[in-house]
């Protein structure tokens, strides 16, 4: 095979036909999202669209990759970036190995009057090993897959490029053997903590989403989904607790991840509302740097602890 062009038909009608469905999608598999982030999901399957996902660690933007995955029955495929990433890992690589083995058993045959191994048939499709990139675009199942970027803020900017031909046409061309596209163009989330800025031409291919903190309402929501048992009042106390952090100036302000961790742990310890004892020992599922723990003990958690509790009565 020298080289694959599968076409792409038509452009399929998104799966869930609703602002309102994928709101509900979302809810059945315990993410809690506001409705502007259920507007560009939507956009993003109805469009055919990458959508690109910015916010601070913690705040939920990987996971919406997974629910949508489970939610839809769809393949999800992962590509966790860093610094250094490149083509060899991200889309292609040969079985060099393979390829030599091949190499050398056709010179044997040679010997017998066979013809040796050519160019083209060591770099055949057989010979090629794919990474998730290329696995995403010439995927062979019935339904789309979800392709996650993650965290492309940490690989580098030459990386980037790579992407630019697969978010605009769905496709990546391989020398050796031609271009893939996409039959069914995968569903592409991208996500970035913004440890730096992102090239404007990667954004100008993708719709845009910034997920931020949620507020007290929604963070006590989403705590009582992901644990389903914790009390009402304690989920809200850790909530407006975690909120009044996030008010402040630490070095990293805990994400909506370490809210879980926390209340976890609080409900594993038996609470059923905050105590200034067990939340100075349990500061660690909140604060993962020990400047941000000093500081908070500091500041006085007894004071901190009755006026969660406030804010969550009032709230």
């Amino acid at each position: 095979m020298s080289k694959v062009n599968n076409s792409m038909d038509t452009v399929p009608r998104s799966p869930l036909p609703s602002i309102d469905d994928v709101s509900k999608l979302l809810a059945d598999h315990r993410y809690i999202a506001d409705r502007s982030l259920a507007v560009s999901i939507f956009l993003s399957l109805s469009l055919n669209r990458p959508l690109f996902l910015e916010g601070e660690a913690g705040v939920g933007k990987t996971e919406v990759a997974k629910v949508l995955a489970l939610g839809l029955q769809r393949k999800l495929i992962r590509l966790q970036c860093y610094e250094g990433l490149d083509v060899n890992h991200a889309v292609y690589e040969w079985n060099y190995a393979r390829q030599i083995l091949h190499i050398r058993l056709s010179e044997a045959a040679n010997n017998d009057g066979r013809a040796a191994a050519t160019e083209r048939e060591i770099f055949g499709p057989e010979f090629l090993i794919k990474r998730p990139l290329l696995e995403a675009i010439d995927d062979r199942s019935p339904e789309p897959c979800v392709l996650l970027i993650d965290e492309i803020d940490r690989a580098d900017e030459e990386f980037e490029a790579f992407l630019l031909e697969l978010l605009s046409d769905f496709q990546i061309t391989i020398p050796e053997l031609g271009t893939f596209k996409a039959a069914r163009p995968p569903l592409v989330i991208l996500t970035s903590n913004r440890t730096r800025e992102v090239h404007d031409a990667l954004k100008r291919r993708c719709l845009y989403h910034w997920i931020d903190y949620p507020d007290i309402e929604r963070e006590t929501r989403i705590t009582e989904a992901k644990l389903p048992g914790i009390g009402h009042r304690l989920a809200r106390e850790a909530s407006a607790f975690v909120a009044g952090l996030r008010s402040e100036s630490l070095y990293k302000q805990p994400g909506v991840a370490e809210t879980i961790d926390w209340a976890a742990a609080l409900q594993a310890l038996g609470q059923t509302a905050l105590d200034e004892n067990v939340v100075a020992d349990t500061i660690g599922c909140l604060l993962k740097y020990q400047e941000d723990v000093r500081k908070v003990r500091a500041n006085g958690l007894p004071a901190r602890v009755v006026n969660s509790k406030k804010v969550a009565a009032i709230a």
